[in-house]
């Protein structure tokens, strides 16, 4: 990315890059009276090392992905997926070094998966594979290779790094409800935090972006349109587009949202001072309702309160269409991989309802139960 210097009264651009050698080049222009014009030139000068540089000299692998990532998502990504995307493109010059995309093919990329998959999760590892496939995607549309070699590769991951969805069972949702609500007070905005997401299932970066005109008390809905930038202190986009949405709720979770309005600020679940409560606050108050609860589950996490309401949405027989639209997923294939467990242990549940039911009409037992479904 270019580098804007300060100099005296004035602005100074600088570009660097490096050829197939591995030799570093460096590039200047000054003189420019204002931040945003030589943001604005060093953007062109960007443009003009990739295509007058890179793309004539068959780019490096690393150079093509930092240059598009330069170009096309700095500027219009959350901080968080910056630095993602900056995790990427190290472990990428990591394991690629110097070398030139034209020579990576699909072995090479997989042999590249294996490797990064032996020690990071199943989250990890498929995130890192789709911020790196965006961009290889990206070289066949600028004819800089001929074909994708991440297509037909699957990601490979440590087992023992990946975490099993942890939610809480319907027993154990009443629980937790109940005490949270003996404990509501407007000076303790994170308690209605945790209560909406049981009943939402919402993203804590959505939750903590909730302003009053995003609730209809009349039509009981909420509508998420934005998130919180926690770093950055102020909205952002959702995180995709399919996370804005209408979702309905029950009158018992407005009734107590409207008890915060007391507090006199915009943000729904601003502090009295104004502030919005982080993941860490937000998780501290969760874990201290499951210890006085005694439920031993140490994998618990906010989020994973989405999970439970994923659970118990699915043990009330609610379509997995209706649940993914809910959640904000852009169809129910993502709600299906992420949410696999859950609907394979309802799903054996459901067998053992069904062959129970077939013994009641006389079928013996050990008849195979899936082909009714």
């Amino acid at each position: 990315m270019a580098q804007i210097i300060k100099k005296g009264p004035s602005y100074m651009v600088r570009v660097t890059w490096r050829d197939e050698d591995g030799k570093q080049h460096k590039k200047s222009k000054s003189g420019f009276k204002t931040k945003a014009a030589a943001r604005k030139a060093g953007a062109e000068m960007e443009s003009s090392k990739y295509h007058g540089v890179l793309s004539t000299a068959d780019p490096i692998f690393t150079d093509y992905y930092q240059n598009w990532y330069e170009t096309y998502k700095h500027h219009q990504s959350s901080r968080a997926t910056q630095d993602f995307y900056r995790y990427c493109i190290n472990v990428v010059n990591d394991y690629f070094g110097r070398r030139k995309i034209s020579t990576i093919d699909r072995a090479t990329y997989q042999r590249f998966l294996n490797d990064f998959g032996k020690s990071h999760s199943k989250n990890t590892a498929s995130k890192m594979n789709a911020y790196v496939r965006v961009a290889v995607k990206n070289a066949v549309l600028d004819n800089v290779i001929p074909a994708d070699f991440t297509e037909g590769t699957t990601i490979v991951w440590d087992k023992t790094r990946t975490r099993q969805v942890e939610y809480l069972n319907m027993e154990e949702i009443n629980r937790l409800v109940a005490l949270v609500k003996e404990s509501l007070s407007p000076g303790f905005p994170v308690r209605y935090m945790i209560l909406t997401a049981v009943y939402t299932g919402m993203r804590l970066s959505e939750i903590a972006a909730l302003t009053w005109d995003d609730l209809d008390l009349p039509f009981k809905t909420i509508e998420i349109s934005k998130s919180w930038d926690f770093k950055g202190r102020t909205f952002k986009d959702t995180k995709t587009k399919s996370s804005r949405r209408i979702i309905r709720v029950n009158q018992e979770l407005l009734d107590c949202l409207v008890e915060l309005k007391a507090n006199g600020h915009d943000l729904v679940f601003a502090r009295k001072d104004g502030s919005v409560c982080g993941s860490s606050s937000a998780n501290r108050t969760l874990r201290l309702f499951l210890d006085k609860l005694n439920l031993d589950k140490p994998g618990f996490h906010f989020h994973s309160l989405r999970h439970s309401h994923v659970a118990y949405l699915l043990a009330n027989g609610v379509p997995l269409y209706a649940i993914s639209k809910r959640l904000g997923h852009s169809n129910m294939t993502t709600t299906a991989n992420r949410y696999a467990y859950l609907i394979d242990e309802f799903k054996a549940r459901s067998d053992d309802q069904i062959e129970r039911a077939l013994v009641s009409l006389g079928v013996p037992d050990g008849v195979p139960t899936s082909s009714f479904l």
